[in-house]
């Protein structure tokens, strides 16, 4: 090849490359536009907002909004604001992300190295679960809770969605697990090591991608619940997205746009910094068990 062609083929390349660039730049924006509205009309006076010019920035910044949402805000039927439900759904996350996290990790354990008879049709019945609609069990779930005396509590909502995702949890563990070399589970039996200290010891060190994932997992998803938080959380263990839905719904008049888009912004947050935290890892964490081997 000439060097003609050559350079003639590097701008070629060049050219496709920043179009490629501009498109991706196009589609990011378009998709970021609706954070950008949420933004800057939260950082609004209400006046602003029902003239009409919602697009442009703020002419008077003002972080009033925020300050409503989060403390003064009329949510239900008292006017706490948001931050009691920001802290029930705190309450409810952690300890669901870390039991159901902690039973995968077994689950997955128990299916790759200490198999026994039906073990794959147990693990078929574990993700035929994961696909159950949430409306099929809400009746029964809600008979359950009331038979254990938690029905409307933060310890029910962290049942329930412990329940709902040991699922997706043994799914992610059992993938990874089955790519860990089993010969070195059975050294450590032959040199006395039982169930529990293989699982300590061996099995959980060379977990944390898996972990990592699991956990953004399982936090987006209890995080991001309506349904099991409005059917089945009382009044005092609302969760923040249903406290969310009734600060929209309980404004008389004229509507509180601004506090009503610091409030989502409030609800979106914790997933937001999850992901940029921590979202690297998940893809690394989703390919460390996609090869046997």
């Amino acid at each position: 090849m000439s060097v003609a062609s050559q350079d003639t083929a590097v701008k070629t390349g060049s050219i496709a490359k920043v179009f490629i660039y501009l498109i991706l730049v196009l589609f990011a924006l378009f998709y970021l536009l609706p954070l950008y509205v949420m933004l800057t009309n939260s950082l609004k006076p209400l006046s602003e907002i029902t003239g009409g010019d919602m697009m442009s920035l703020p002419k008077a910044w003002t972080i009033e909004a925020w300050l409503s949402a989060w403390s003064t805000a009329q949510v239900g039927v008292s006017p706490t604001g948001l931050r009691p439900y920001f802290i029930n759904s705190i309450l409810m996350v952690v300890p669901a992300v870390a039991i159901s996290t902690v039973l995968g990790a077994l689950n997955g354990y128990i299916l790759t190295k200490w198999r026994f008879r039906g073990d794959t049709l147990l693990f078929g019945l574990m993700l035929f679960a994961c696909f159950i609609p949430f409306q099929i069990v809400l009746i029964p779930m809600a008979r359950i809770l009331g038979i254990l005396g938690i029905a409307g509590s933060t310890q029910g909502l962290v049942l329930v969605h412990v329940v709902y995702g040991i699922g997706f949890s043994t799914l992610y563990f059992r993938n990874y697990y089955a790519s860990f070399p089993t010969e070195l589970v059975r050294a450590a039996m032959i040199d006395g090591a039982g169930f529990f200290r293989i699982f300590w010891r061996i099995m959980l060190p060379v977990s944390g991608p898996i972990a990592v994932v699991t956990i953004i997992w399982q936090f987006t998803n209890i995080w991001n619940d309506f349904l099991f938080g409005a059917s089945f959380a009382g009044l005092s263990a609302m969760p923040m997205t249903v406290a969310l839905n009734n600060l929209v719904n309980s404004s008389t008049g004229v509507r509180e746009y601004n506090v009503h888009f610091a409030g989502a912004i409030m609800a979106a947050l914790p997933t937001l910094l999850v992901y940029i935290v921590a979202g690297r890892f998940f893809v690394r964490g989703l390919m460390a068990g996609s090869v046997k081997g």
